[in-house]
This record gives structure tokens, C-alpha cells and sequence, in this order.
């Protein structure tokens, strides 16, 4: 005779366990299917969780939109058009792109040589290539024997271009990288089949940064043979620098793992002490010898020098990876805009870059000042003040429900003409395996105090008449 289990025994427990996870995930679709903003991020292509012949097309697959496309999208057919002086873009991944006091004027028209009005050669014009090795020798490698040349540059068409041409050079390895990280990550190290993304998630109590003792644990636990980091941070405006920059490189050194920095920000460095304004932060600084130190790096004109609509961005390292990186761009773009580069080379004298660098940090530290004390007033606890960047990544958990929820924030914002990125689209999450509820980015947003000043208070105004409407709720 069958012996029958006990309701209290270890069956019943088991059942109770898998009892629970299933109405885990009926909670959370009923939490995504009753909320107005969730069902349009889910009505997006890209954003679709189950596929059906309605919503594709045969053959074609939808990488999905990067955040500030998606935010910019949604703003646009509620009627945001980028010169409208009524709305506020706190979405805005660049910097303000007018007069600043102590930076440099910004060209209006350049010369067009003849010869210009060819293609560039796909790793970059020679004159730009050798002018930011120079940057960089300068700035960073005074005293070191080991210099870049013109042939550990290659100049590309803007920064997606640069991590895109290098992610399609990584060979068939698991790849690190840290939550949570820059939105178009995502489609990166989606589109990509050959290696394995394997994400790590940071969060507020370690600073969203990584040491290198636990790096050192990662790439020796999971087997990683490539890093890919922004530093400084998008979105947090976390940096590393100084000793643990230098340590987290010899890691990469010592467990003969490739090293992928994402710099664009390097140069939006907050201090403690204002007299330090002007220094800047570089991988290339620790790096022992060019050529043989797995460490790439990918910059350019669009945050440091407040040039975005020029597209002229760089990745410097090796060699071999320089040559393989231009391969990658024969077919993938083509190169960067002949001209233009042309009229970037007289930027890049480290002089002009130091003095460019002083006048930002100056300028952005009145402004990340002033939108961090209005979030106080408005009942905000920012526990980690970016000390670098132009975003904070604002925690909405205290606010109260459903607006504590980005995706909800975002939609509400929009109805006062303002636009953030909601936090879900910095937890890289190429395979979709994460419900959006389940995200540890779910009640972030991030603020980018890029803008001019008039449109942050704008912006600030909208999001409190946001608060002011839920709590009379």
C-alpha cells in the first residue's frame, strides 16, 4: 500500500514553495498589466515579452530602443519638439551646447578642404589620430616610456559606433560588466551572439562601484575574459580613479582579462577641493605599456568637449585591437565625417583641453549644486551625490505609490512637459530574463542636469507639481 505524505512533510513544503513563485509572477503581470505606463513600455517593439506574427516580421527581429530614444519617442507624441522653451529634458544624455563662461567658442562654419569631400580612411585622418595620442601622452603619460601613436587610435563615428565596432570584435568569451550601466549597453551586448554577457548589480551601500579585490572575485569566478565599465558612471556618477583605478588594472593584468572603459565623462570631475578643477580621469594613466597592456578605451568630442551632433568620438589601444577595430568599421559604418575631423585636430591641444576642463567642472558643479538642494526641498534623499557626470540617479522608493515606480514618474512627468529616463533601462538585461518588476533599477529615475539652468528649474517645478498631485491623493 502506498504510504501517504504527511500535509506537514517535505512534499507539502515543496508544493507550498513553488505555490508561492507562481503566484509571485501572477502578481507581477497583474502589476504590469494594471499599469497604464508599463502597458505602453510593453506595447513598444523591442519591448514586446512574447512573440506573435503581428508583432514581427518574419526574419527580422527588433533590438529595442535605447532609454533616452524611448523617453524622447513617448515626449514627442505628447508634443515635445527640442526647441519648444515650455518643456524640460532632464533625459538629455549631452551637455549644453552654448556659450559657457571660460570655455572655448565653438566653431560656426570650418573650411572644407577638396580633398575632404572624400571618404576619411576608415580608422580616421591621420592628423586627428596622432593629435589624440598626443592628448593623451600629455595628460596622462608625461613620465612613461611607453607612448601612443596615430596607430593605437581609431577614430569612429560617434561613441555607440566605438563600443559597437569593439563589441564586434570580442571573440566567443563571457564578458563583465556592472548594473547599473549606460542604456545602449543593452543593445550591444544583445546584437552580439558570439559571447555571454554576465551581469553583477551594485548598489547604494557599496558606493554602485566596484573594488578591485572584488573584480580580482568575478573574473576568476565566472571565468570572464572581457570588462566593460564606464568611468565615470553613467548613471550614477560614481569614479574610480587614483590607487584602485590602477589596481583594478593590474587585475586585468595579472588575470590576463581585456579591459573596455567607456570615458566619456572623464572630464566632469567634481573635487572636494574647487582648486583642483581641471584634472581629468584616464585608464591610460596606469596603463605600463600601450601595445601590450589589454586596455582599450573609447572617448571623444561629444561630453568633454560639448560637441554631440558632430559624431567624432575615438577608441585608443593596442594595435592589434586598433587593427581590428578598423576592420570592423569597413563594414559595419564606414568611418567618421571627413570634414569634421579635420576641424576637430586644433581642439586636442592639451592646453585648450585643461582649460575647456576647468571652466566645465565649474560651471556643472553650480549646477548639480543647485538641482541636488531643490531635491532636498522636495523631500529627496540623494545618499550618494554624483561626484562626476551630469546625472543623478534618483530614488523614487519614498515617494508614494504608483509614482515610486519609474515607469509611472516618467508618464507623470511627461504630463508637465518634463522628461526623465526611467531607471529600468540602466539594468542591462540583453536576454530579457529579469520581469521589470523584479529590476533592482524599478524605482530609479535619472536627472540630467546637462540642460542650461533655466530649463533644470523648469523641470524641477514640473516634477514637483508631480508630488504635489499624488499627495493629495
Amino acid at each position: 500500500m502506498e504510504k501517504k505524505t504527511s500535509s506537514t512533510g517535505p512534499s507539502s513544503s515543496a508544493k507550498h514553495h513553488f505555490y508561492d513563485i507562481a503566484q509571485k509572477v501572477v502578481e507581477q503581470i497583474r502589476s504590469e498589466k494594471d499599469s497604464e505606463a508599463h502597458r505602453e513600455f510593453r506595447s513598444h517593439s523591442g519591448n514586446i515579452q512574447k512573440k506573435s506574427r503581428d508583432a514581427y516580421i518574419f526574419g527580422i527581429e527588433h533590438p529595442g530602443s535605447t532609454g533616452v530614444i524611448y523617453t524622447t519617442d513617448r515626449a514627442t507624441k505628447l508634443g515635445f519638439r527640442p526647441d519648444d522653451p515650455t518643456w524640460a529634458n532632464f533625459g538629455q544624455g549631452a551637455p549644453e551646447v552654448g556659450h559657457i563662461d571660460g570655455c572655448m567658442d565653438k566653431p560656426t562654419h570650418i573650411e572644407i578642404p577638396l580633398a575632404s569631400l572624400e571618404y576619411a580612411p576608415v580608422a580616421g585622418c591621420t592628423e586627428l589620430r596622432s593629435a589624440v595620442a598626443n592628448l593623451y601622452n600629455e595628460i596622462y603619460r608625461k613620465n612613461k616610456t611607453s607612448k601612443y601613436t596615430a596607430e593605437n587610435v581609431c577614430i569612429v563615428p560617434g561613441g555607440r559606433a566605438g563600443m559597437t565596432r569593439v563589441a564586434s570584435v570580442i571573440a566567443d568569451v563571457e564578458v563583465g560588466y556592472f548594473l547599473p550601466e549606460y542604456t545602449a549597453y543593452e543593445q550591444m551586448l544583445s546584437i552580439f551572439k558570439r559571447f555571454v554577457p554576465i551581469p553583477t548589480s551594485l548598489d547604494e551601500e557599496v558606493d554602485y562601484s566596484v573594488d578591485s579585490e572584488t573584480l580580482r572575485k568575478h573574473i576568476s569566478g565566472c571565468g570572464i575574459s572581457l570588462i566593460v565599465r564606464s568611468n565615470p558612471s553613467n548613471p550614477t556618477g560614481t569614479l574610480v580613479e587614483g590607487e584602485e583605478l590602477k589596481k583594478m588594472i593590474q587585475v586585468g593584468r595579472d588575470r590576463h582579462a581585456t579591459m573596455v572603459f567607456d570615458e566619456f565623462y572623464s572630464a566632469y570631475i567634481y573635487s572636494h577641493d574647487e582648486s583642483q578643477n581641471g584634472r581629468t580621469v584616464s585608464a591610460a594613466e596606469f596603463i605600463d605599456d600601450v601595445n601590450t597592456d589589454n586596455v582599450v578605451i573609447v572617448d571623444g568630442l561629444t561630453k568633454n568637449f560639448r560637441l554631440p551632433g558632430w559624431r567624432i568620438c575615438w577608441v585608443v589601444g593596442p594595435k592589434r585591437v586598433i587593427n581590428a577595430v578598423e576592420a570592423a568599421g569597413s563594414f559595419s559604418d564606414g568611418g567618421a565625417n571627413h570634414p569634421l575631423q579635420l576641424a576637430a585636430v586644433p581642439m586636442l591641444q592639451p592646453e585648450t583641453y585643461r582649460n575647456e576642463a576647468k571652466a566645465l567642472q565649474r560651471h556643472f558643479r553650480m549646477k548639480r549644486d543647485i538641482v541636488l538642494k531643490r531635491l532636498k526641498e522636495m523631500g529627496f534623499v540623494v545618499r550618494k551625490p554624483p561626484r562626476a557626470t551630469f546625472y543623478i540617479w534618483l530614488d523614487l522608493s519614498a515617494l508614494p505609490p504608483p509614482i515610486n515606480a519609474g515607469l509611472v514618474f516618467f508618464e507623470e512627468c511627461l504630463k508637465e512637459k518634463t522628461i526623465l529616463v526611467p531607471g529600468i533601462f540602466f539594468d542591462i538585461n540583453p536576454a530579457h530574463r529579469r520581469e521589470l518588476f523584479d529590476s533592482p533599477c524599478h524605482h530609479f529615475v535619472r536627472l540630467s542636469f546637462g540642460p542650461p539652468l533655466d530649463d533644470l528649474m523648469r523641470g524641477l517645478d514640473g516634477m514637483q507639481r508631480v508630488i504635489n498631485k499624488f499627495k493629495k491623493v
